[in-house]
């Protein structure tokens, strides 16, 4: 009987692991099978507020994630990877865009296509980017009287 109920306790407890694991992989937006996709480039001057892991949309629907940010130090602009679902094909004139979330939201990377014949391929680079709004800089312009 004690056995049993030690054999009980023990499955309880693993099965509760199972789930904080599941959890923190969910909620953590991480990802175990990373290497599905592809992965694309863009520059930005900006990219103010935009971290690894945030979404990338295409007209509003979430189809990948931003999987690193780097510097390059020769042009002094943002290099954001992005990773995008295998069988979504963007045209090489693509234009994306850090965006906000609602006023005060979390950033995000929006892809607008364009109407190019060619696409781009895995570890292309989109050439057109539209930075991050600074809204502090905008308010403080505001405030004192710089708009």
């Amino acid at each position: 009987m004690n056995a049993f109920r030690e054999t009980a306790v023990g499955v309880f407890v693993l099965i509760g692991l199972l789930c904080v694991a599941y959890l923190t992989i969910k909620l953590g937006r991480m990802e175990l099978m990373s290497d599905h996709g592809y992965q694309l480039t863009a520059r930005f001057n900006s990219v103010s507020g935009l971290r690894v892991g945030a979404d990338v949309e295409l007209a509003g629907v979430p189809v990948g994630r931003v999987t690193a940010i780097t510097l390059d130090p020769q042009r002094a602009q943002a290099v954001v990877a992005l990773r995008l679902p295998e069988n979504l094909r963007l045209p090489a004139d693509t234009i994306a865009s850090v965006k906000t979330s609602g006023l005060i939201g979390d950033k995000f990377v929006n892809l607008s296509p364009g109407g190019s014949e060619t696409l781009l391929n895995h570890g292309g680079e989109i050439e057109d980017t539209e930075s991050a709004v600074d809204l502090e800089s905008l308010i403080g312009k505001f405030a004192f009287g710089g708009v």
